[in-house]
């Protein structure tokens, strides 16, 4: 069979360069896996990319010499447990409306217990598209406190920020959010800080990387000798991607590359980036299955401090183990497959999820069970 008649996705718009791109690849893989003495195993960060390939069917198609990885990329599924429970405590204030994307809807709690389960109960939780749609709730019922549920990376907290900036200068004090925020690059810095994960490349977030441009990436070639290319999210953007590392490793060259240079450019989006600094401050995070990663979150700065919702109901963290044998936080770290999980695809499925994994439209293991591994 022709490498060309292989792709059954209508995703694939030029059939021929992935073709051409997948022969490639295997050169490629082969040279490559030789200079590394054994497999090679890239890591895609973000969850996007992650659905992309998997919906292309594209690791179906991977030499035999490549592994790629899933990685901590997935906004929902790296919140950890601990900062669900705070998002459950916040929907049984009286009074308060929850307001967040939909994807928080089904994660649960420690309890098992879920936004769904308490919307179902009488919590008043209401999804919406953007932060600025619970500004204007806010201004719009002065009498209840309104709650948005911020999570995510470099890619929402710009967004979170304007909506911030407009709550402070229409005075609503009746508006707060959660600052539940991760920032990509630590992230990295611990995945190659063990060498058991044996990380050969990364490929990295478009959406992430329009933020924040190049320059935070280069100490990953510089301290670790890895290499890193920014993608888009084309089947042959990947495909590209994947080629351009491979093509590194084989010159033992490291360097940051930007294939998604159309949407990408080397210093980011100074405004957002301006405006993140504004409203936030470096700060501890908690990942799930890492756990509590130093100056790895953003909180809020002083100014903006009255908005912390967490700080406002007085609620108390407590951090709480994992899903009894959910896997999604080796899951996220590349050391299993969702396959792996002994509850894949029979306790756990997109319908009645146990772990975030499974909840994401961006998680690892719903991108496994609806398209195949």
């Amino acid at each position: 069979m022709k490498a060309a008649e292989r792709f059954s996705s209508p995703l694939w718009r030029d059939r021929a360069m992935a073709a051409a791109a997948l022969v490639e690849m295997e050169r490629l893989a082969e040279a490559a896996a030789a200079k590394t003495g054994g497999c090679v195993r890239l890591m895609e960060v973000c969850g996007t990319h992650t659905m992309a390939i998997a919906s292309a069917g594209m690791r179906r198609l991977f030499p035999k010499e490549l592994r790629m990885l899933s990685g901590p990329g997935c906004p929902v599924c790296v919140t950890s447990q601990g900062d669900i429970d705070l998002v459950l405590a916040l929907a049984e204030v009286p009074g308060v409306i929850i307001t967040t994307f939909g994807d928080m809807l089904k994660v649960k709690g420690s309890k098992g217990l879920d936004l769904n389960v308490l919307r179902a109960g009488g919590a008043d939780v209401r999804v919406v598209y953007s932060p600025l749609d619970a500004v204007e709730l806010a201004a719009a019922e002065p009498g209840r406190e309104v709650v948005f549920i911020g999570v995510g990376f470099e890619t929402t907290a710009p967004v979170i920020a304007a909506a911030l900036v407009r709550a402070r200068k229409r005075a609503l004090k009746n508006f707060s959010i959660t600052s539940f925020f991760k920032l990509v690059p630590p992230a990295l810095d611990l995945l190659l800080s063990d060498p058991s994960n044996r990380i050969s490349g990364f490929l990295l977030p478009g959406h992430v990387s329009a933020i924040i441009g190049l320059e935070p990436y280069r100490f990953v070639t510089r301290k670790y000798g890895v290499p890193c290319v920014v993608t888009g999210f084309e089947p042959l953007d990947i495909l590209a991607g994947i080629n351009m590392l491979l093509a590194q490793i084989v010159s033992g060259k490291p360097e940051v590359q930007d294939e998604y240079f159309r949407a990408v450019p080397e210093g980011g989006n100074p405004a957002a980036v301006k405006v993140m600094e504004e409203v936030f401050s470096r700060t501890d995070a908690a990942w799930r299955a890492i756990g509590v990663l130093k100056n790895s979150g953003l909180g809020l700065a002083r100014a903006y401090a009255g908005f912390d919702a967490v700080r406002r109901f007085k609620i108390k963290r407590v951090e709480a183990a994992e899903p009894k044998g959910c896997l999604c936080g080796q899951i996220l770290l590349g050391k299993n497959f969702p396959p792996d999980c002994p509850l894949f695809a029979k306790a756990c499925s997109p319908s009645s999820a146990v772990g975030p994994c499974m909840v994401s439209s961006e998680g690892a293991c719903a991108a496994w069970f609806k398209y195949g591994g």
